[in-house]
């Protein structure tokens, strides 16, 4: 098995991008791109530490990260899990990589920055739901900003109604955290996550 391990020779199975491609990475927010952000109710945040990569979903009303001006965003941290593995690894390396989805649109936007974790409540005040502030929030210095093409969206089916799987195709998140722990009552693991989400999600 031969393993690429130079841009060189990546280069060599794959073509030069066009002038077009190149051109469409900014280095500051547009108005399209504001836009976007400002419908989007979802984003990946990849992050990189110590112990390796790191990819964490984030997800509220659209419009949930607020762009402060062109060049600067601001991520609320909700209440999750408490492993703060995003956090963390921001801590020791502030490089991050966020991917903005908005349902139905194909086309999705990349934004690349260095975040760092602010817990000023001026800052974290606009970012309150349900009277609650977050906890903390990545303030993101944006290094570069693009739209991706829709072709990933498109072969996957991701938004189409047909593709939606039944529910009772995966077992639920109770059944596996039983599973894989061990010890625990699949049934009463569903019940404390389904109250979690209708009374503790901010």
């Amino acid at each position: 098995m031969t393993v690429l391990s130079s841009e060189s020779d990546l280069r060599g199975c794959y073509d030069q991008p066009s002038e077009l491609v190149q051109k469409k990475i900014l280095s500051r927010l547009d108005k399209h791109a504001r836009a976007f952000i400002a419908l989007s109710p979802f984003v990946v945040l990849a992050t990189h530490g110590p112990d390796g990569a790191d990819a964490s979903p984030r997800g509220d009303a659209p419009g949930f990260v607020q762009v402060i001006d062109d060049a600067t965003l601001l991520l609320p941290d909700r209440r999750g899990n408490n492993l703060i593995d995003s956090l963390r690894n921001v801590t020791q390396s502030p490089d991050v990589g966020l991917l903005f989805l908005v349902p139905g649109i194909n086309e999705s936007l990349r934004v690349n920055g260095r975040a760092g974790i602010v817990t000023d409540a001026a800052l974290l005040a606009p970012l309150a739901v349900q009277g609650k502030l977050p906890a903390s929030a990545l303030k993101i210095s944006v290094r570069e900003v693009f739209f991706h093409c829709g072709k990933a969206m498109i072969r996957s089916g991701l938004w189409q109604p047909e593709s939606r799987v039944p529910r009772d195709a995966f077992p639920t998140l109770g059944r596996v955290i039983a599973d894989q722990v061990g010890g625990l009552d699949a049934e009463a693991a569903d019940a404390n996550l389904e109250e979690s989400y209708k009374s503790r999600l901010y």
